[in-house]
């Protein structure tokens, strides 16, 4: 059987052949059944976001969207800026103090409510937390670590196919639904 083969790699070689290169719009001639039978067995992986961490599709406990979280970080850093604008920048809106502090705030933020009670105050208001998928209760050892990489913004952006970001894949941790 001839089966399209999408991107470049080594086909693997039957007894007594060697290994061929094969490139885009080539073919593979050496499928069998069982990777059929793997990808139907992925496919039912892909069912929804969620499903490899064993949460539930929707409602309480599912995977909490992206637009929901990314409005609790608007709601958190605005809370956040607002506490550095009035105590550390003196009322100056561009003043180093604003602008460290509002990090600062916020990370104090996350690691204080994130390891207590599960959640910010822009998350507790659009209805989402964080709770672990790898133990029963988050570690205070995994909200320093999730905090730090969360303040360095990159890790945030570097999501899989779940939608969780690498902060939170980093230590086993999910935002959902509450």
């Amino acid at each position: 059987m001839r089966v399209p083969v999408i991107g470049r790699r080594y086909a693997h070689p039957e007894a007594g052949e060697s290994a061929r290169l094969v490139y885009f719009g080539g073919v593979d001639e050496n499928t069998s059944a069982s990777r059929t039978q793997a990808s139907g067995a992925a496919d039912d992986e892909f069912a929804y976001r969620g499903k490899r961490l064993g949460l539930p599709e929707d409602g309480p406990n599912s995977l909490a969207p992206t637009g929901r979280r990314l409005l609790a970080l608007v709601i958190d850093w605005g809370i956040c800026y607002v506490i550095a604008l009035s105590f550390l920048g003196g009322g100056k809106l561009n003043a180093i103090g604003t602008s460290w502090g509002t990090l600062g705030v916020f990370a104090v933020e996350n690691l204080l409510l994130v390891s207590t009670l599960g959640w910010t105050l822009g998350k507790r208001i659009m209805g989402i937390r964080v709770v672990s998928v790898t133990r029963g209760s988050l570690l205070p050892l995994a909200v320093v670590v999730r905090t730090f990489l969360l303040c360095l913004v990159i890790p945030p952006a570097i999501y899989d196919r779940d939608g969780r970001g690498f902060h939170d894949k980093a230590v086993g941790t999910a935002v959902v639904r509450a």
